[in-house]
């Protein structure tokens, strides 16, 4: 009876986030089939627990018998069938229990940044958390990466003015980092909050966004270093749209080039209701 509670303890959770709207602050929202496919699952194999512990309980099996099923399953001691449990309910505690808490600039405080890629690691060993520049090419052999970031670059170069959204975020901001010479001169039109570096004597602002390439483990905050015209001033998470001009200049603090943006337009917006942009395929 306890395996089933679990099993659809997992498919309220799942249905939970979904119903929510809690499920695209865990994984990227193109892969919520995979969430769906679980819930299902999970339904399944709960009913056929259901239906074996119906079958258990008229037959009134002995408890020699019911000694040699659980070492059957490997758990032929009380406190090793205690563990099992707790793990298997230890995610729906915490799914159920714990809020899910927006991420902010206090984050990058917290952390700082560095370019591109931070020495420290989150969950997964081989995934770093990821600054500035979103990087899919762990995903990919060097070969493959290139052909499809040359051609997911063909349909900006084109234009003298890239309008970045929330489905193409992550892609433009990959392909600046990567051609910075293909982007120069071009206006780009985005939105994002403002962080106030202080990592060196003169305060620059960074327009960014939070983003998940495939999950919360390889998450990481991209943007683009600006210079707002001369009298505009926002505070950390103050979310703006703004346009400017692309270009690309030393930062001290990185001891390397960068993109920047030269700003000439900028406006105060609101929040907006899902932080998080996603990495397409």
């Amino acid at each position: 009876m306890l395996r089933f509670l679990i099993l659809i303890g997992y498919t309220m959770l799942m249905m939970f986030l979904q119903v929510s709207g809690r499920l695209n602050q865990y994984i990227n929202v193109h892969y919520r089939y995979l969430a769906i496919l679980s819930m299902i699952l999970s339904f399944v194999l709960a009913m056929v627990q259901l239906i074996l512990w119906n079958k258990e309980a008229d037959k009134k099996t002995s408890e020699h018998h019911r000694h040699e099923q659980e070492h059957d399953h490997g758990l032929n001691k009380p406190y090793q069938r205690g563990i099992a449990y707790i793990l298997l309910a230890l995610p729906l505690v915490v799914g159920f229990m714990f809020p899910t808490v927006s991420l902010d600039t206090s984050i990058v405080e917290a952390k700082g940044f560095n370019f591109p890629l931070s020495k420290e690691s989150v969950g997964d060993p081989d995934v770093e958390t990821q600054y500035l520049k979103p990087d899919t090419s762990i995903y990919f052999d060097k070969t493959d990466y290139e052909k499809q970031m040359k051609q997911a670059l063909t349909q900006y170069i084109k234009d003298d003015k890239v309008t970045v959204t929330d489905e193409n975020y992550l892609e433009v901001m990959e392909l600046i980092y990567n051609y910075p010479s293909e982007f120069i001169g071009k206006t780009i039109t985005y939105k994002g909050f403002a962080f106030n570096s202080s990592q060196n004597e003169e305060t620059t602002i960074f327009v960014f966004r939070f983003g998940i390439i495939h999950c919360v483990a390889d998450s990481g905050v991209f943007g683009l270093l600006t210079h707002m015209p001369e009298g505009q001033n926002f505070k950390n998470n103050d979310w703006v749209e703004l346009t400017g001009t692309i270009h690309s200049g030393y930062y001290a603090p990185f001891k390397r080039e960068i993109p920047m943006v030269d700003v000439t337009k900028v406006k105060k917006v609101e929040e907006p209701k899902n932080q998080y942009v996603y990495r397409s395929f």
